[in-house]
């Protein structure tokens, strides 16, 4: 990794997903505030300034094919900040989803984060952070994505016994949770004829930006105060 100037502090965030949408605006914030950012995806970023390592997240086995790339670009930071990013969502309903289909979306929404955090734990110093981005139904439900709202509930858990069990260690963990934000992910299951009904459902009237969320995720990365809470950035999302 070569040899760095005395009194260097390396400051190392690892964002999954970060090849798109939210992700990508946050390398951008984080890659200006001095930070070497790592993205873990399918995809690399295009942000030429990270370093990709591919991985597929669905995959039990992600970690075992990353595990020394990973480590390597960790291991001698001051601070890890952890954004578990990616996330898998299907159109399916509680009613007929098969068990081999909920546990695929497990696989990448709870299981890899999970996996992350027990990887990654070890190498992390006071003053780190492990950031969620959930969803506005990580706290309610809304019909035709069972999948996706049991995983963003579990996420939920996962967060607060996070926050439990590193008590001392001064290390925070956080959920952002985004409203409808303009991303890949959003186009891809809304239809363009849709888009404004579904602006309208927010205070503003507006879809959010990858870079509101972004700088949320930045600013979470910083205040501890903030540790066991839910985030919900959705610009005020107007109840049907």
């Amino acid at each position: 990794m070569g040899r760095r100037d005395k009194g260097f502090i390396l400051k190392v965030v690892v964002i999954t997903g970060a090849s798109a949408g939210i992700g990508l605006a946050a390398t951008y914030k984080f890659i200006t505030q001095g930070f070497r950012v790592v993205n873990l995806s399918r995809r690399p970023c295009p942000n030429p300034e990270v370093i990709s390592i591919a991985c597929d997240l669905s995959s039990m086995t992600f970690f075992d094919e990353i595990s020394e790339k990973l480590i390597s670009q960790v291991q001698d930071a001051e601070t890890i900040h952890l954004i578990h990013n990616a996330a898998r969502y299907l159109n399916d309903v509680a009613t007929d989803t098969l068990d081999d289909s909920l546990a695929s979306v497990l696989q990448t929404n709870i299981v890899a984060p999970n996996t992350l955090n027990r990887q990654l734990l070890p190498h992390m110093k006071p003053g780190s952070s492990i950031i969620l981005v959930g969803s506005t139904l990580a706290e309610k439900a809304v019909a035709g994505c069972f999948s996706y709202v049991t995983s963003k509930h579990a996420q939920v858990g996962l967060m607060r016994s996070l926050c439990q069990d590193l008590a001392g260690s001064g290390i925070h963990t956080l959920m952002v949770c985004p409203g409808f934000t303009d991303t890949e992910m959003l186009r891809s299951h809304v239809p363009d004829d849709a888009l404004d009904s579904v602006a309208a459902m927010s205070a503003f009237g507006r879809l959010i930006e990858p870079d509101e969320i972004a700088d949320t995720i930045v600013w979470a990365t910083k205040n501890p105060v903030l540790n066991g809470s839910v985030i919900h950035a959705n610009l005020g999302q107007i109840e049907q």
